[in-house]
């Protein structure tokens, strides 16, 4: 098993990257290749409950690579880590298949309690370089995480999202309508607006006053 994932991650990169000319070029050449290689064996260790194993050569992993994936992490098949220098992965986090990772890129935790605290990525991610997903919670399949992101909130398939906190910009590549924000021109206008209608208002008010004085005039006549 440890072995057809390792062919699909380098199988990944070949379809993936442009610059990629050969598997075994990726496979001799590529750190993103070897941080996952190194995760594999680090993975089985650590669900065979030895963590010193485990932890040991995900460090190494890290040495050489510059890669840091927590052995707990649980990471699918035909993952591309494109240039991948300085991308994290924490303990709880999990990864579908068929994902792309950027450098720079952080799957980390909030909070210090145990149990699930890092997200879950669905399968046909991608997370943009220097893009930060922080929490437990779900990125639905087919998302795309833009360069530099910090997304805090679950994401529902197909979403692009952007920005610092990152928000959702096109649903299966429809851009969403921005909401039309309040400018000084906008308040200059209502501010126009609403002295035309205390205007009217008070024209109205002295219509109504001269009637009723009228009224009275007629009653007072008649009496």
């Amino acid at each position: 098993m440890i072995l057809k994932d390792i062919w699909l991650d380098v199988k990944a990169v070949q379809e993936r990257d442009p610059a990629a000319r050969n598997a075994l070029e990726v496979l001799l050449l590529y750190q993103g290749v070897h941080a996952l290689i190194w995760h594999r064996f680090a993975h089985w260790f650590y669900k065979h409950k030895m963590f010193f194993v485990a932890r040991l050569l995900s460090q190494l992993a890290r040495f050489f690579t510059l890669i840091e994936i927590h052995p707990g992490a649980q990471l699918g098949h035909g993952i591309l880590i494109d240039h991948g220098c300085g991308v994290v992965i924490g303990e709880t986090a999990v990864v579908g298949d068929n994902c792309t990772i950027y450098q720079g890129v952080t799957l980390g935790g909030v909070g210090l309690n145990k149990g699930k605290r890092h997200p879950t990525l669905g399968s046909n991610v991608t997370v943009g370089a220097g893009a930060k997903i922080l929490g437990s919670f779900e990125v639905g399949d087919n998302c795309k995480i833009a360069a530099n992101a910090v997304l805090l909130k679950p994401l529902e398939s197909n979403v692009t999202a952007v920005g610092v906190p990152a928000r959702p910009v096109k649903i299966d590549g429809v851009p969403i309508p921005k909401k039309e924000t309040l400018t000084m021109d906008h308040y200059c206008k209502m501010e126009e607006r609403i002295r035309y209608l205390e205007e009217k208002l008070e024209l109205m008010e002295q219509e109504i006053q001269k009637k009723d004085a009228k009224l009275r005039e007629k009653d007072k006549s008649r009496e």
